[in-house]
């Protein structure tokens, strides 16, 4: 026969304060039980024993209701909450508090949770505070949602700098050297619109990344409609998922390279064709990623005199923002470009 443990004084008396309370209240403890809006009362005597608690805030704090009735709401409260939220409820049962205090509370389970909580009291025909009546609004997700913007915003400042960058070198490196105004107004115009085009690829996705075979088309999309080239690019390869300045670097680059083209290379005739494709394989440190640009059948190839600024954001720049390698081979049948480097690892959602 299982044996009984007696119910403490304290105890009796409590269950007896909270049958009271639903006598009196009748109809309205009836509905507060069954409110969205986590609530409890509280007697006015020292430690504030809980007399009531609805559902919502057993479900909020994970109690169940023998474990909070007739407890000190202060020892509930420093089960779970900051430090620093103590004083500040306290204060606001004292009727000391000028705001609501907001509370960091951690769960009967250790899951968290933040919630504003209000004090008001409860009195009798005379005036005297009786009881104090405590509700909470949860703000868990408010808190998330505030987390996740100062965390977009952090991100967008990063990538605010890093374009502005980018444009601050396009306008130097097109300045640097003596030009037409014409001339200079085209660099700098097509490699910021290359930059625009990356951008859009990339807002269309939350900024979470892109795909290579997306990217790849996106970039070249403008040399592939001027005078019929479409078909002489040959793309294969699986659409790749690309962290975002990944995204930004590979697509300036193959602005460059396909500028270079038009200009000196593959599509500086009508013959000229240019394979891109790209394989992934597994290495020690995790999967790499290899891209493959090869220009043919353009006009014969020569090592450059000077280099620009578009060698020098697919050699070192792209090779720097990859923390990979970067290899431009001019051949003489035509320049073909490798690009190798690590891909992130994928975070299991």
């Amino acid at each position: 026969m299982t044996e009984v443990t007696p119910k403490s004084h304290a105890q009796e008396e409590g269950e007896a304060s909270v049958d009271t309370f639903r006598q009196d209240l009748g109809p309205f403890v009836v509905a507060a039980e069954k409110t969205r809006m986590p609530m409890v009362f509280v007697d006015e005597e020292p430690g504030h024993p809980v007399i009531f608690a609805n559902d919502a805030f057993l479900k909020l704090t994970g109690y169940v209701r023998e474990e909070v009735l007739a407890k000190s709401f202060q020892s509930l409260l420093a089960v779970g909450a900051d430090p620093e939220g103590m004083p500040l409820v306290e204060a606001a049962f004292r009727g000391e508090c000028e705001h609501e205090p907001e509370i960091h509370y951690r769960r009967k389970n250790g899951s968290e949770f933040w919630a504003s909580v209000f004090v008001s009291p409860v009195c009798d025909d005379g005036g005297t505070v009786v009881q104090q009546f405590v509700s909470f609004v949860d703000l868990t997700r408010h808190r998330q949602e505030s987390a996740r913007c100062r965390m977009l915003i952090d991100e967008l400042n990063h990538r605010v700098k890093n374009t502005l960058s980018t444009v601050q070198s396009i306008v130097t490196q097109a300045l640097r050297r003596p030009a037409e105004p014409a001339a200079i107004r085209e660099a700098i115009e097509s490699r910021i619109m290359a930059l625009s085009r990356s951008h859009d690829l990339l807002t269309s996705g939350n900024w979470e990344g892109a795909g290579l075979h997306d990217l790849v088309d996106t970039a070249l999309h403008p040399f592939q409609v001027v005078a019929g080239r479409a078909e002489r690019f040959t793309i294969i390869g699986d659409n790749v998922h690309l962290a975002p300045n990944a995204t930004l670097s590979i697509a300036i680059a193959l602005h460059e390279l396909a500028t270079n083209a038009v200009k000196y290379g593959a599509f500086s005739n009508d013959a000229g064709t240019i394979a891109i494709d790209w394989t992934v394989s597994r290495a020690a440190g995790g999967e790499r990623l290899e891209l493959r640009w090869r220009e043919r059948d353009g006009p014969p190839v020569a090592q450059p005199t000077h280099k620009g600024f578009g060698s020098w954001v697919i050699e070192r720049g792209l090779a720097h923002e990859l923390s990979g390698r970067v290899a431009l081979d001019y051949q003489l049948q035509g320049v073909i470009c490798t690009i190798d480097f690590p891909l992130p690892a994928e975070v299991d959602a």
